[in-house]
């Protein structure tokens, strides 16, 4: 066993100031190169990918949360002697790059056509080059021990082959293709959009019914009754069966129009008056109604969003204009039924904002449906296990309704796709390098104009940022990787594909665990965006707080199963309260180690030592057992519960009675080496949750090793020991009920309390053992006599079967006490009886907003508490 390391030789400061301890640590750390990761380092592979946030961003809650979390487990692993990865990088963020480059364009009275694709490019780099790393320095901040010199980015030479030889694989196995499909146009971006890249919005609209011939049908989107090529009903509504595919002759606001009738299944008889307008051109339904009908698309709205010259007289008007003109014009027509208020979702491009127009387009697509049968069946099997599982039901539930994935975006900043066109003899040529000419004529190539959809290359991120398509040591060390964290607002982007190529490409899962974390929200439980003003900048919040107490907030709220969880100041002031109680407990230690050497075995010291010693291994079993199912908030409650309260609250309390008042050095030395080591495996404990104080702290104890960070992370090295909890846990419930009552009756801390303990047979040995301990923390003179009968004018507590006096007589005026806590106590029933009342009430509990609701319920658990309190002091007072 090697010499415990002396403490650092700096005198400790009298208060924790985070931001000096958090500026000296983590240069110190990466200089050392702990966060280095080699295939050849000893150990078990634990490996996990940071998810790449984009290269526009800078730090938000949600990457703070998710950023944290996985520090927890990296750091724990290390300590565990895991050969430990983790992999930063950041995402292109294709839409996101042209809204910034665009608006600055914008603000020089340019655009991109206007640049060229070439400069516009060179421009992208260039502002990537100097302001893209903003995310990475904040997230050092954080205290991300992530190996910084692997830091990926979607773009760079490896990643960009990696993307190159997946679009070849799949397409050569036929599961890449082009099509004319519906999709989702954003008119501002110029680009197609995935499903889930649409936001929705709830607005007031309109909804008008329109008479078509004998039929009459309603519609939020009336401009595009100028598409119309068909409607439809269900096959088994009797309403409309006499018309089903005939052909009608209506009048329309460009003159009479021939319409088909079809019969659908996908038409809902309850909705409106059960027939529906399909414009194939203009609405996914419609679409796949119209194909199945063969019904001709016709395009009224073009990928500018306005009307296009098919619309006839509307042609270049906006399509928001072209509603109002063709509401005015149908109305004086009369072909205008009726208009209902109507509220419905529409959607909008998760970038700009605009509304996306459904628009029919040739793109390319990623045939998912075999991939995702593969990827189904390693969820079902536990090969991939997504954690809470009641998320696995949303990741079936998608998977197993997938779509074709549209793949293609008409943006310039991406990975272009590697398809080269020949216009002489008509061939198509997909190739993992760039084509100069023709393979077959010769002849000039063009290539295809379109970029892949980000989450094409950040599919690939578990493996591509190891090496592949090559066989390097960091694929075979590291793939699998060991856990995926993330939220479950990109379970469908994000989670499903990489499931999906890995299992394709490397036939090998791409990480053995999913877990979910929640969602992060403000104070009032609104999702924080920039146009509410909600938003809390997690910089703000370390530089007033500390880190340290930051990512200690996100650990506890990090509660499996609940979907969202709201932050407040509060919350991290409690937790910087918890790093200042530690600090000081720790000052208190280290003021007391004069004359301690150290090492060597040491009995504990009596049944205080014993039962502290009990409690830390029972709080490591908890912490690891809480950090292998990925119970954050169970793991950093269990530690906070022990270092608060056993630790701080009483045992430090009982250690100075030996510290200052013991006359045997020999016990006096059995309690600092008790300090001493349960506070360093504390710290060892703490420091994935607590980095930055836990290093400081550390380094100034006894300790071995150099760094807390690769120290070994605590394991329980003895069984619990039940009856040391046992007797301590007597001992500090008589100490708390006296000092309960002291408390309620408002009596002096400093005065001494007269107390007879009535002991029980079981306890009576164990009372007179300890009753000089009982005697220094509750500030009282203790008799223990079994036979004793209550005095009067004595309070009553009762632990177990023993039953504590405490004399009152000439401390209070007991009948003046006795009358204010009747009073109080039917002040806390009427206000209890209220606050019940109010609650019960539907009117309340579904109609007030969320927040007030919940603090209508934290009143009434306070007034219930305060309630007991006054009955149990009424019965103290007799």
């Amino acid at each position: 066993m090697t010499e415990p390391s002396p403490p650092s030789a700096a005198p400790i400061a009298d208060r924790y100031e985070p931001a000096a301890v958090e500026a000296r640590w983590y240069p110190e750390w990466e200089r050392r190169g702990y966060f280095r990761a080699e295939p050849d380092h000893p150990g078990p592979p634990y490996c996990i990918v940071i998810p790449p946030p984009n290269v526009t961003g800078s730090l938000h809650l949600g990457h703070a949360l998710v950023n944290t979390l996985q520090d927890i487990l990296i750091r724990a692993k290390r300590m565990d002697g895991y050969n430990t990865l983790w992999l930063p990088g950041t995402d292109h963020a294709s839409i996101a790059v042209h809204v910034i480059l665009e608006r600055q364009l914008e603000a020089e009275g340019k655009t991109r056509q206007d640049l060229g694709r070439e400069a516009f490019l060179e421009r992208a780099w260039k502002w990537k080059e100097e302001s893209g790393g903003t995310i990475i320095r904040q997230l050092r901040r954080l205290g991300a021990s992530c190996d910084w010199t692997r830091e990926r980015f979607t773009m760079d030479a490896g990643l960009s082959r990696a993307v190159r030889e997946a679009f070849v694989r799949l397409y050569d196995e036929g599961l890449i293709y082009q099509d004319d499909r519906i999709v989702n146009w954003c008119p501002r971006c110029q680009t197609v959009l995935a499903d889930l890249e649409v936001e929705r919005e709830e607005r007031d609209a309109e909804f008008v019914y329109i008479k078509y011939g004998p039929l009459t049908l309603g519609t939020v989107r009336p401009e595009t009754k100028l598409g119309d090529t068909g409607v439809a009903v269900h096959p088994g509504d009797p309403r409309y069966t006499q018309y089903v595919g005939r052909t009608l002759r209506i009048p329309s606001v460009n003159g009479e129009i021939d319409i088909q009738v079809v019969a659908d299944e996908a038409v809902d008889p309850d909705f409106g008056t059960g027939v529906i307008k399909v414009t194939p051109g203009h609405d996914p339904t419609d679409f796949e109604i119209g194909r199945r009908h063969n019904l001709p698309v016709r395009t009224v709205i073009g990928f500018d969003g306005r009307m296009t010259a098919l619309a006839g007289k509307y042609a270049g008007l906006d399509r928001f204009e072209c509603r109002k003109r063709i509401m005015e014009d149908m109305q004086a027509l009369g072909l205008i039924d009726r208009v209902e208020p109507y509220r419905h979702a529409v959607g909008l491009c998760y970038r700009c904002k605009t509304v996306v127009e459904p628009l029919v387009s040739k793109q390319w697509y990623v045939n998912v449906k075999p991939l995702a049968e593969v990827a189904i069946a390693a969820v079902r099997e536990d090969r991939i296990r997504i954690l809470p599982r009641s998320w696995s039901k949303t990741y079936f539930h998608w998977m197993e309704n997938i779509r074709p994935w549209c793949i293609s975006r008409q943006l310039w900043w991406g990975h272009r796709i590697p398809v080269w066109y020949c216009d002489a003899d008509g061939s198509v040529h997909v190739s993992r390098t760039d084509l100069a000419a023709c393979p077959k004529c010769a002849g000039p190539v063009r290539q295809d104009p379109d970029v892949l959809d980000t989450w094409f290359s950040s599919g690939l991120w578990p493996f591509s940022t190891l090496g592949w398509p090559q066989d390097t040591p960091e694929v075979r060390t590291y793939y699998p990787t060991s856990v995926l964290v993330t939220g479950y607002d990109i379970i469908f982007f994000w989670v499903a594909r990489m499931a999906m190529l890995g299992l394709h490409l490397m036939k090998e899962v791409p990480f053995r665990d999913v877990y979910i974390h929640t969602l992060v929200r403000d104070p009032q439980g609104q999702k924080m965006s920039k146009s509410k003003g909600n938003v809390i900048d997690p910089l703000g919040v370390m530089e007033r707080f500390g880190t340290d107490a930051f990512r200690f907030t996100l650990a506890v709220l990090a509660v499996p199963g609940v979907h969202d969880i709201r932050i407040a100041d509060e919350r991290v002031e409690a937790h910087r309260n918890f790093a200042n109680k530690l600090w000081n407990a720790a000052r208190l230690v280290l003021s007391n180690l004069d004359g301690y050497e150290g090492g060597g075995d040491v009995a504990p010291a009596g049944l205080p030592g014993r039962w502290i010693e009990s409690r830390l291994q029972a709080t490591v079993t908890s912490v690891r057992e809480a950090l292998d199912a990925y119970r954050f908030s169970d793991a950093a409650g269990a530690i906070y519960q022990f270092l608060w309260n056993d630790f701080c609250d009483w045992y430090l309390e009982i250690a100075k009675i030996s510290l200052y008042h013991a006359a045997d050095p020999a016990e006096r030395h059995r309690v600092q080496h008790a300090l001493v080591t349960v506070l360093e495996r504390t710290l060892r404990l703490l420091h994935p949750f607590m980095p930055f104080l836990t290093e400081e702290l550390w380094q100034r104890l006894p300790h071995e090793g150099e760094s807390i960070m690769i120290a070994p992370y605590p394991k329980a090295s003895a069984l619990p020991d039940p009856a040391a909890e046992r007797e301590m846990g007597l001992l500090m419930q008589a100490i708390t009920v006296i000092r309960n009552i002291r408390g309620e009756m408002r009596l002096s801390p400093a005065q001494t309390l007269t107390v007879t303990v009535k002991a029980a047979a079981g306890d009576d040995a164990l009372l007179r053992a300890h009753s000089a301990l009982v005697e220094s923390l509750a500030r009282a003179r203790v008799t223990i006599d079994p036979g004793a009968t209550r005095p009067r004018a004595s309070a009553l507590g009762v632990v177990g079967q023993s039953e504590i006096y405490v004399e009152l007589e000439g401390l209070v005026d007991l009948a003046a006490e006795r009358q204010r806590l009747e009073k109080e106590i039917k002040r806390t029933t009427e206000a209890i009886a209220f606050t019940r009342g109010k609650l019960s009430r539907p009117d309340f509990t579904e109609r007030a907003p969320a927040e007030i609701v919940d603090k209508e319920r934290d009143k009434l658990v306070e007034q219930e508490a305060l309630h007991a309190k006054l009955v149990a002091s009424l019965s103290w007072v007799g």
